[in-house]
């Protein structure tokens, strides 16, 4: 079993505004102040002494009232910016991580044509195969069958490396793997065994009898975020069939027991068959199951 953990990190961003908006007005009241006639020139004196204070106070509401437009106007400026604000930090919740940035700029090509594997509709097939699966990325929409083709054209190249004969897609041992794939998302697991003690051969002979010997390697990752890449220290993020084809391979050559399946070192005979099933979940979950066979 084959099972590496990725963590998403995501950073919650909140500002908290607080506007506040104080001051205080003061006034001094002037008592009026009686005198008498004969000091006129004292009376003078005191009009003008009157007049230029009543300057001073106008001068100084003057620049009070100025200074006060100065503040509400900043205000002003501050609430009318900060929604603005608010909603820039606000579309950063939209990525999930630093690994979302990348992929803006490093967008991968469409998947290509992708070489048929066999027979889709076999005449026997499990009951509980879920058929295809799909998920929309920015790039494409990748569904389970494409995704099915690439892993067993890319498990007979790496055969072929090793100058070992290409496996012929076998239907209904697919669908078998398809129905155990469905079977971890839906139940929350993931084993070769599953809850109710069924192990890979087991769910075979349920459905046919033809096998003499089967194996079965198990892979799960995520299409369109940021994992991390098995066997290598970098981030990738699957948005194409053909690249996620490719990742859930690299899965299995990295992991001693499922390269040595894939490669037949498992023991002395070897497979002549199998079959790729692939369920892939609303949230993006990838389960991958690839069935060996040998038949009778």
């Amino acid at each position: 079993m084959d099972r590496w953990d990725e963590s998403t990190s995501e950073s919650e961003w909140s500002t908290d505004a607080a506007d506040s908006n104080g001051g205080s007005e003061s006034g001094d009241g002037a008592k009026p102040s009686h005198r008498s006639p004969a000091t006129t020139a004292s009376d003078s004196i005191e009009g003008e002494t009157t007049s230029s204070t009543a300057g001073s106070i106008l001068g100084t509401l003057t620049r009070l009232f100025v200074i006060a437009l100065l503040v509400t106007a900043l205000l002003t400026g501050g609430a009318l910016l900060a929604p603005v604000v608010i909603d820039d930090l606000d579309s950063i919740d939209d990525f999930d991580s630093i690994g979302d940035f990348d992929s803006i700029g490093d967008r991968p090509s469409p998947s290509s044509e992708p070489p048929p594997a066999g027979e889709r509709n076999p005449a026997v097939t499990d009951p509980g195969d879920p058929g295809q699966s799909s998920y929309e990325t920015d790039v494409e929409t990748i569904t389970s069958d494409d995704v099915e083709d690439f892993v067993h054209a890319e498990v007979n190249e790496r055969r072929a490396d090793h100058d070992i004969d290409p496996l012929e897609w076998d239907g209904t041992v697919a669908s078998v793997s398809r129905a155990h794939s469905v079977d971890m998302a839906e139940r929350d697991y993931f084993a070769h065994t599953n809850p109710d003690g069924d192990g890979p051969y087991d769910r075979f002979s349920e459905v046919d009898d033809y096998c003499r010997a089967y194996g079965e390697n198990i892979a799960m990752t995520w299409v369109d975020r940021p994992v991390e890449s098995s066997g290598q220290d970098e981030v990738v993020e699957y948005q194409t069939a053909e690249g996620l084809a490719t990742g859930l391979v690299n899965q299995w050559m990295n992991s001693t027991e499922h390269r040595e399946a894939i490669l037949e070192e498992h023991s002395d005979f070897g497979w002549d068959r199998g079959g790729v099933g692939v369920y892939i979940a609303e949230d993006g979950a990838v389960y991958a199951s690839h069935n060996f066979c040998l038949e009778w």
